[in-house]
């Protein structure tokens, strides 16, 4: 190719690289944004946020809830005992009764599977009272 022709075998100089302008530009934005990431973190004592005024209802359970609090160890007492009760005793208690009612007794009439039927004249086992005989009337017209 000619001198003179306006073509050049490599790249234009402005390709090559950043100017010392521009260097010194990115620079400055990239201390800026780690100086603005920085900021975003929070230190420990923030959000510095005024104190809250607690309602009736939240003030209790604010100072219900707090660890070793006199009604937090009442409630806790009252559901361990109630948590033994209904395990060591009343189920074992439930358990031998039926058990007991289902399986092992043997007394006549402990257990009705089917009620007998009642005729006029029976006795009544239990009060020794007699059944009377049914007055029908005629059903003459």
């Amino acid at each position: 190719m000619a001198e003179g022709s306006g073509l050049q075998s490599g790249p234009p100089r402005a390709v090559v690289g950043y100017t010392a302008d521009e260097r010194l530009r990115l620079q400055q934005l990239r201390e800026l944004r780690r100086r603005w990431l920085k900021d975003q973190e929070l230190s420990p004592r923030e959000p510095v946020l005024p104190p809250r005024k607690l309602g009736l209802v939240e003030g209790f359970w604010q100072r219900f809830l707090q660890p070793g609090s006199f009604w937090r160890k009442q409630v806790y007492k009252t559901y361990s005992a109630g948590t033994f009760l209904f395990i060591r005793v009343l189920v074992p208690y439930w358990f031998c009764h039926y058990f007991v009612k289902y399986h092992i007794m043997s007394r006549p009439y402990g257990i009705v599977e089917v009620k007998q039927r009642i005729f006029p004249g029976d006795k009544i086992l239990e009060t020794g009272e007699v059944i009377p005989e049914l007055e029908i009337p005629s059903s003459h017209h």
